[in-house]
């Protein structure tokens, strides 16, 4: 399983910026993608999450500002994610638990004042 994230940049808070993974080797259609994120000296934690079936979850500190969504024909999941601030900064990591549990290697999302 290969997860490919890109996307990441910086942007002035209030901007927005979409993220995006591309999977490999995984039955993508099946499978559950999710969304986390790491900011420096912080745990990983979960940003949003959407099943095979399209039902989705978000952290409480993004609902409203973040959409994850899917594309089961060319394999990808996206995070549109709006109106940013400084707390948003963080490397974010694509990840599927399909057969095991399978991370991307992350793109850095920095949100200036």
């Amino acid at each position: 399983v290969q997860l490919q994230a890109s996307g990441g940049g910086t942007v002035q808070a209030g901007g927005s910026l979409t993220l995006s993974c591309k999977a490999s080797g995984v039955n993508f259609r099946l499978a559950t993608m999710s969304w986390y994120r790491q900011a420096p000296g912080n745990q990983r934690e979960m940003v949003a999450t959407i099943t095979s079936a399209g039902y989705t979850n978000y952290a409480d500190s993004v609902k409203g500002r973040v959409t994850i969504s899917r594309n089961n024909v060319r394999n990808t999941v996206a995070l549109q994610m709006n109106n940013l601030n400084p707390e948003d900064t963080a490397v974010y990591y694509c990840n599927t638990p399909w057969r095991g549990n399978y991370w991307g290697q992350g793109t850095l999302v920095t949100v200036s004042s």
